[in-house]
């Protein structure tokens, strides 16, 4: 299973990015598609989640309303659209799948998550 991660960049706050995964084989063998962030010497932090079925997303308080979480299961795709963008996003931002479902564990935990990508450089400028 592979996961590649793109889309990253610079970019002005209040600006916007798109960021890309490509997940090898089908995307929908994958019970949640997640988005996790990090910044050097902090831990990996939730972004957004997108459950396949029942189609359930979850987003982090800090991007509610700005960021978006788009699950494109026949492009095997998982979109992160980010609008108005904040020097407090910058990080290295990376996809994540759950393969199953797992008892007792929550969309908002790393460890939840079977499969990560490589990370793409988010640098919002104030």
């Amino acid at each position: 299973v592979q996961l590649q991660a793109s889309g990253g960049g610079l970019v002005q706050a209040g600006g916007s990015l798109r960021l890309s995964c490509a997940a090898s084989g089908r995307m929908v063998s994958y019970y949640r598609m997640g988005w996790f962030r990090q910044v050097p010497g902090k831990e990996r932090e939730f972004v957004a989640s997108a459950r396949y079925k029942p189609a359930i997303i979850n987003y982090d308080d800090s991007v509610k309303g700005r960021f978006t979480i788009v699950r494109d299961n026949a492009e095997n795709t998982v979109y992160l659209q980010m609008n108005s963008l904040k020097p407090d996003d910058t990080a290295v931002y990376y996809c994540a799948a759950q393969g199953n479902f797992k008892g007792g564990t929550y969309y908002y935990q790393p460890s939840n998550y079977d499969y990560w990508g490589q990370g793409t450089l988010v640098t919002v400028s104030s």
